[in-house]
């Protein structure tokens, strides 16, 4: 069991890879090395993929562009997502698996669990001395970034498997919060800068019938449980304390230590509590799945909710072209609170691997394999791969269109299928995004008007800019190291023990359930008992040995 947060399961993703002439010229130069005449065998690889509704991988063109650029041949064992992960791990018991494993991040992937284990059983074949020799692109993203090093390489220096690296400007914070601003405007309220001021500006949407239909049916702030941002706690706390969402774990000169039993987190708690005491906070926010949050955000009869948290706002509102209430939410900073006006940072892929070689795989194929991977690290290698056909689905910047990041060059545009149009088997898409750098996402052509159908991504990004830089200096990676094998275990089951204990104890604290000045000194003494400073120990260990910090 891996010792990782849960993978945040984007649902706007999109990416791509180094935009400089120095990848264009890796691209062509590694493109030439596999079709020279040293390379001209076709080498067969078995591989196991995961592989979605509308795709064929044996088909499609992606591959047989791989094929005939790399000259390897793919022998495919393919399984729908659902059931993916335990498909994958029947085949490694049975001892019947491929050569090669190549995963989708966010279906299934190794665990650091999985590596140590197969690999220190001779299941998996390193890639430390295949990556020098044959994948000069895959060497230049791992020597060039701290956190991808550092998630890839084990306990022992070696690399079991590549992880995707797919970095979503969006996702890395979050935690935002999308306000009404319509009904703000209506009340003729400022946006909310304080802890202070957000309080006054959801008791008039909650006193003030901003709806306008003579009804107190207004919902002034909600979220929902799952994974997207959509925790109320963790924006509202960041004005008193930093709160990841995640581990709760904090630094502080390099030392490792806890946020949820400090007072300032007591403090986080009292603020809270007392919107929810007054109607500020849907209780449903606490209980509820997306779903149910959704339909608080598209309410057909009139418009509810006067908050969302949320990555982006398309989960909890309809923001498709002709919505009724998408275009009213918009995204206000981090809150000044008392102590603070944290944002919520993570680096925006887990670790674990999906580009994984085995034992089976013999020398010429395990050569074959990487340089093939290394041909998909190019910037031609990620926009065939992950987006199809130049020109069908995706071109070339055009005069006039602009990046994302409004100060980056623009790079490519993608063409949206019409229509009633079917996808066109062309791309590997998300089994294919490895080197999708921050650079090469921003030079992603998008619309200017950011609530046109094709200016919602430049909307996430300006929404987001608001948080950039926000977070404290010092951010526990818990993306960037490793477990001591031998603590691995128990250091797993102490981090799930600590951080349900935390979140059960917040939501009682909040809603009730217990007191904060009566209850508080035994959750504290409650913490302590379930080994928090053997866990703190063990994350300061793994923090100190993770090459991210070296």
């Amino acid at each position: 069991m891996t010792l990782t947060a849960a993978v945040l399961v984007f649902g706007i993703i999109v990416s791509g890879c180094s935009s400089t002439k120095k990848d264009a010229d890796n691209t062509e130069n590694t493109a030439a090395a596999t079709n020279g005449s040293e390379s001209a065998k076709v080498v067969n690889i078995s591989v196991f993929a995961q592989q979605g509704t509308d795709q064929d991988l044996k088909t499609n063109l992606f591959t047989k562009v791989v094929e005939e650029k790399t000259n390897v041949h793919f022998d495919w064992t393919t399984v729908p997502f659902d059931g993916a992960a335990e498909k994958r791990q029947i085949s490694l018991a049975s001892g019947d698996y491929p050569a090669l494993y190549m995963l989708i991040p966010w279906v299934d992937k190794f665990s650091q669990t999985d590596l140590i284990r197969f690999g220190n059983q001779g299941v998996l074949v390193p890639f430390n001395d295949l990556i020098a020799k044959y994948a000069p692109n895959i060497q230049k993203v791992i020597e060039s970034n701290e956190y991808y090093k550092a998630m890839n390489t084990a306990p022992d220096g070696k690399i079991y498997g590549l992880n995707q690296l797919n970095e979503c400007f969006h996702c890395s914070y979050p935690n935002k919060m999308w306000l009404n601003t319509k009904w703000l405007k209506q009340l003729n309220l400022e946006v909310p800068k304080t802890t202070e001021d957000f309080k006054k500006v959801l008791e008039a949407f909650k006193t003030q019938d901003p709806n306008g239909n003579g009804k107190k049916d207004e919902v002034p702030l909600s979220g929902s449980t799952e994974i997207y941002g959509v925790h109320v706690i963790p924006y509202l706390m960041n004005g008193f304390i930093y709160d990841d969402d995640r581990t709760y774990l904090t630094l502080n000169g390099g030392k490792v230590d806890i946020a949820a039993n400090k007072n300032e987190w007591k403090e986080g708690l009292t603020y809270i509590k007392s919107l929810f005491d007054e109607g500020l906070i849907d209780p449903g926010a606490f209980s509820q799945n997306a779903e149910a949050f959704k339909k608080i955000g598209d309410n057909a009869d009139a418009q509810l909710l006067g908050a969302g948290v949320g990555m982006h706002p398309a989960i909890f509102v309809n923001t498709a072209p002709g919505n009724k209430f998408g275009n009213d939410y918009n995204p206000i900073p981090p809150l000044t609170g008392p102590h603070a006006a944290y944002s919520t940072y993570v680096y925006p892929v887990d670790p674990g691997a999906t580009f994984v070689l085995t034992n089976k795989a013999n020398e010429e194929q395990q050569i074959a394999a990487i340089k093939m991977l290394d041909y998909v690290f190019t910037q031609e290698g990620q926009l065939l791969g992950n987006y199809g056909e130049e020109n069908i689905d995706w071109t070339k910047p055009k005069a006039g269109d602009v990046a994302i990041e409004k100060s980056a060059t623009p790079i490519f545009a993608t063409i949206a299928l019409k229509d009633g149009e079917k996808p066109h088997n062309s791309s590997w898409g998300a089994l294919a995004q490895y080197n999708h750098s921050k650079d090469f996402r921003n030079g992603w052509v998008q619309a200017t008007d950011i609530y046109g159908s094709t200016g919602y991504e430049r909307r996430l990004q300006e929404a987001t800019s608001l948080y950039d830089g926000q977070q404290p200096e010092e951010v526990f990676p818990h993306w960037a190291i490793w477990i001591d094998p031998a603590a691995s275990d128990q250091a797993s089951m102490m981090q799930t023990n600590i951080k349900d204990y935390i979140d059960q104890n917040a939501l009682q604290f909040v809603t009730g359930g217990k007191s904060l000045e009566k209850d508080w000194d035994s959750y504290i003494k409650g913490l302590e008992a379930l080994n928090l400073k053997g866990y703190l120990e063990i994350m300061q260990k793994a923090l100190d040995s993770s090459t991210a910090t070296k």
